[in-house]
């Protein structure tokens, strides 16, 4: 009786956690607007809040795909093999096939552009051996950074009531892509590329409207709402700012575009759009 009832009491306590995890993720909307230069903190609403990062996951995953190729454990053009787990990540990703490789160029630019998952997820496998054993490595990260409300368990962002961050974290994590890598960071503003022949456009409004956004990453599950990271400048200073948990991708683009005119003033007007087709926007992104 006795070994049974803890069973039932650990049953218990995990689905209170599971359940308190998913309150706290859902309990309010965050934005934050952070001067990059020296990290003041210029507007903010609700920055601490715990929700779900989505494919802001990504950035981390790609801090330590940087990492791993400054270090020489990765290169550009090394073959990452998907496995069937890498290649089960529906509905965002390359489809390559399992069994089949992309380059590590190419799984960086994916990640970017078109936030697919297959391409994070052999990232991970193939430095950590395994999802769950990269979200300790990318949890461990973020502790390092000072992203102290901030727990991952896999690398793509796809729904778990665990994984959570904040505004505040997530503003850190931008500054800290920009700061340790400056030329990997370029890619981020990054609109388009070419895979297997197939010319690829991304789905970052901010990024493909305004020429003053040179990144970062866009996010969405139905879960956490639709989430956005942008770095912007007007030539004379550099903003970060994050915005969390939106009810529509128009709302999400144009709460960023009004906090970043607030504090760089006039911005030129958006560009034209760009009238090739572009890959589809559908589930964490």
């Amino acid at each position: 009786m006795l070994p049974r009832l803890s069973r039932l009491l650990a049953g218990a306590t995990l689905t209170l956690s599971l359940t308190l995890a998913a309150s706290l993720a859902q309990a309010a909307r965050a934005y934050i607007v952070v001067d990059a230069t020296n990290g003041t903190v210029l507007e903010s609403q609700n920055p601490g809040e715990r929700l779900y990062p989505a494919s802001l996951t990504k950035m981390m995953t790609l801090y330590l795909t940087f990492e791993a190729l400054k270090q020489g454990r990765l290169h550009w053009d090394d073959r990452l093999v998907m496995s069937e787990n890498a290649e089960s990540k529906d509905p965002y990703k390359f489809a390559v096939g399992a069994g089949r490789s992309i380059s590590v160029r190419e799984a960086v630019l994916g990640m970017i552009i078109l936030s697919t998952n297959d391409s994070a997820v052999a990232v991970a496998e193939t430095l950590s051996g395994s999802e769950a054993a990269f979200g300790k490595v990318m949890t461990a990260k973020a502790h390092e950074l000072g992203m102290k409300d901030t727990t991952f368990t896999n690398p793509a962002g796809l729904p778990d009531p665990i994984q959570v961050t904040t505004a505040t974290d997530m503003a850190r994590l931008g500054m800290a892509l920009m700061r340790d890598f400056p030329e990997e960071f370029k890619l981020f503003s990054e609109k388009r590329m070419v895979f297997r022949g197939m010319k690829l456009h991304g789905h970052n409004g901010v990024l493909m409207a305004h020429d003053w956004a040179d990144g970062i990453k866009t996010g969405y599950t139905e879960a956490s709402g639709y989430n956005l990271v942008t770095s912007a400048t007007n030539g004379a200073r550099r903003l970060v700012g994050v915005v969390l948990g939106s009810d529509t991708e128009a709302g999400r683009d144009a709460e960023m575009v009004s906090l970043m005119e607030k504090y760089l003033g006039p911005l030129p007007p958006p560009a034209v759009a760009n009238s090739d087709a572009e890959m589809g926007d559908t589930g964490s992104n």
